[in-house]
């Protein structure tokens, strides 16, 4: 019994004690101007009707008190395109929003928009109003109008017949979107093609697609998620598969970001002023493949920039392939791969002439010891020429072919720093500075087969090895 009377007791001086020591919070005023975490929130780029991720703002109170913030609203109220969400609670217009001292609140920040055109501008703000001031963050989105392709059980997301993309909307694919055979695809100058995670294009045999970009209006290839961290990372969407006997025309296009860029098997591919990087894998994946590419750039592919495989047929005239990269960095990140050899879907080994592999007027080169790697077939054609280009070369062993004294090599160079202006795919500029070793190093011959470079400067005369001038 005294044991009873002793726990009760014990109980109810635990109440009164917590009662005594409960904390009443005394909200003040703001006297001091509130800190962030950023004043600008650039979402990503957003689609019709599609919600966009959800992007975070730190607010601060750097008082030594505990304060109500009066209010806290979006500056367009409830016709803003976008949402916020302060301290858990969703809405547009939020008062005496309490704020411990030296403490932090979160808000977050997302846009789900209407598109009123091609393409706009989404801006509002985040208006912070107190004693001490009013403050904002500015909030800012680029929103397009788009059209959609997405592959379900029902909808094979098929195109049947010839069709032309113009950039009046941007396209978004999910799942994979087949052309169907002998079927022309045209792309026009200034499209966005969007492409959603695990997904991808596929060109039938006897199809063509045409990628007709411009200098001012490029065609724009990539994964959906417009963000700028997701600019330098690879494997966002597969790859543009071309079948046997499909054809690819591509002019002043941007392709990046994927698992394999060009996945190509026995096609026909004309590349002219186009860059390709950032992919896991290969930029360009080529089998028994006949490919012509002038002014073409590359950088930042896993495996290589370039894989040959079975043989083919290629040709290289001022090109810059690069392969520079941290995010791949335990990856081979050859500038070409060439082999004889294919391992097909069943895992079988089918054999290929190589009947021909030119590299004109180029650079081939990257942070690692060796930018070429040939693997040649005993018995099988590999026939190759590299001519007026810059090379990073380690040796016959690594690169699978002999330099000094090689018919095959004509006046071409190694282990010359290029001196691109900047290699890292976040600022990607592969220029060469002025003092380039590339400089001058070019045969003029064949510069007047490729006379202007990628962003249309003649190289006629004194031409500079790579795709610019």
């Amino acid at each position: 019994m005294k044991f009873k009377l002793l726990l009760a007791f014990s109980f109810w001086m635990l109440l009164i004690a917590v009662s005594c020591n409960k904390d009443d919070i005394n909200f003040d005023a703001p006297s001091q101007q509130l800190s962030f975490s950023r004043d600008t929130v650039f979402c990503d780029t957003v689609y019709h009707q599609v919600r966009s991720e959800t992007y975070a703002v730190k607010v601060y109170n750097n008082e030594d008190k505990d304060i109500l913030i009066p209010r806290i609203n979006l500056e367009k109220g409830a016709t803003s395109l976008y949402k916020i969400n302060v301290d858990g609670k969703s809405g547009y217009d939020f008062k005496d929003v309490p704020l411990r001292k030296n403490d932090s609140l979160y808000i977050f920040v997302e846009i789900a928009p209407e598109a009123t055109g091609p393409e706009a501008i989404a801006e509002d703000k985040v208006i912070f109003t107190s004693p001490a001031g009013q403050q904002h963050v500015t909030l800012f989105s680029v929103v397009q109008d788009a059209e959609f392709f997405i592959q379900t059980p029902s909808n094979p997301n098929v195109i049947t017949n010839n069709t032309t993309w113009n950039n009046d909307k941007a396209k978004i694919i999910y799942g994979d979107l087949t052309v169907d055979p002998n079927v022309v695809l045209n792309i026009q100058a200034g499209t966005k093609v969007y492409f959603h995670k695990n997904s991808g294009m596929k060109i039938s045999t006897g199809s063509t697609l045409n990628i007709n970009g411009t200098l001012d209006k490029e065609v724009i290839l990539r994964g959906d998620r417009n963000d700028p961290y997701y600019d330098t990372i690879p494997k966002n969407w597969n790859s543009i598969r071309m079948a046997a006997n499909s054809t690819l025309n591509m002019n002043h296009a941007r392709l990046f970001g994927g698992t394999k860029g060009l996945d190509m098997r026995q096609t026909n591919a004309t590349i002219s002023n186009s860059f390709i990087h950032t992919f896991q894998e290969y930029g360009i994946y080529a089998v028994a493949s006949t490919i012509n590419a002038k002014n073409l750039v590359m950088n930042n592919c896993g495996e290589s920039c370039i894989g040959i495989f079975k043989g083919g047929n290629h040709t290289y005239t001022h090109a810059t392939i690069a392969n520079y990269s941290q995010v791949l960095s335990s990856m081979n990140r050859n500038g070409i791969f060439a082999t004889n050899e294919w391992q097909n879907d069943a895992g079988q080994t089918e054999q290929g002439a190589l009947q021909q592999l030119n590299i004109r007027n180029s650079i081939v080169y990257s942070d690692r010891d060796n930018s070429v790697n040939f693997e040649q077939t005993p018995g099988q054609q590999f026939n190759f020429i590299i001519q007026n280009s810059l090379l990073k070369y380690a040796g016959t062993t690594e690169a699978g072919f002999p330099f000094d004294s090689n018919p095959s090599v004509i006046q071409s160079y190694k282990n010359e720093d290029p001196q691109f202006v900047n290699y890292f795919t976040a600022h990607l500029n592969l220029r060469v500075k002025p003092a380039s070793f590339a400089k001058g190093k070019g045969n003029t011959t064949i510069a007047g087969t490729v006379p202007t470079d990628i962003v249309n400067v003649s190289r006629t005369t004194s031409p500079t090895l790579g795709a610019y001038q």
